[in-house]
């Protein structure tokens, strides 16, 4: 199960701390890494900070976006400060470590690791199901990104040994990608009633995505709700036609 929990970095700065979270991925067993946008690519410095893991390096895929990188996931955990305007679903790391194992049977599980700097942006924190935050010392919260892979990878291994067998696991949840495309269904439907218009569209379809992300919709209830989008769709058509 531990193939199926993919680490994400995004738009790193230093390819040493590449290398670096590639040591803290093997020592934990873990092997899926992929980079969003870094700066570089990894080099000789990756290679020379990853102390063994340069297999992990090497089968590393680089995308250019969050959404390509996590489109075949049904699970998107994010590493935020829970300072945010909008709150979403909050995880510790070690609740987030329980939640990987218990749906890696089911689907590819993805932990976001943002910029050395600031983190993931606004957009990048909505494509995920829940952030965890890691309960650093308030005082001295320095936490480099090596050390937070290495945190996260550690909880997962934790909960990977424990078994613990949870009932959420035999869920079918939809993948990230068919998520985006609900989305897009969503605000489309919502421009065709007049719920929402493009010049203002305010923050509803941001309100929208963290209720859903926060109910987390089975695929089959996904399902339903796209086939009421297409009905109302449709209605709209009809009407449109005989006016």
């Amino acid at each position: 199960m531990l193939e199926q929990v993919r680490i994400v970095l995004v738009n790193t700065s230093h390819t040493g701390n590449i290398g670096s979270a590639a040591r803290a991925m093997k020592t934990m067993g873990l092997g899926e890494l992929w980079l969003v946008d870094p700066v570089s690519s990894p080099d000789g410095q990756a290679v020379a900070l990853a102390a063994g893991a340069s297999d992990i390096l090497a089968r590393a895929r680089i995308v250019p976006t969050l959404a390509e990188a996590v489109a075949d996931c049904g699970l998107v955990i994010g590493t935020s400060a829970r300072s945010r305007t909008w709150s979403w679903p909050m995880l510790d790391a070690r609740e987030a470590g329980i939640k990987a194992m218990a749906e890696a049977p089911r689907h590819k599980v993805a932990l976001v690791f943002g910029r050395e700097r600031t983190g993931l942006s606004n957009d990048e924190l909505q494509q995920c199901h829940f952030h965890v935050a890691i309960p650093a010392n308030p005082e001295y919260s320095s936490l480099n990104l090596a050390m937070a892979v290495q945190t996260l990878s550690y909880e997962v291994r934790m909960a990977w040994l424990a078994q613990a067998p949870v009932a959420e696991a035999e869920q079918e949840y939809p993948l990230s990608d068919d998520l985006e495309r609900f989305y897009q269904h969503l605000q489309q439907t919502l421009l065709d009633t007049g719920f929402i218009i493009k010049p203002h569209p305010g923050q509803v379809m941001t309100k929208l995505r963290r209720l859903f992300n926060r109910a987390r919709p089975e695929s089959h209830e996904l399902n339903i709700l796209r086939g009421i989008l297409t009905s109302v769709q449709k209605q709209i058509k009809q009407r449109e036609s005989n006016n």
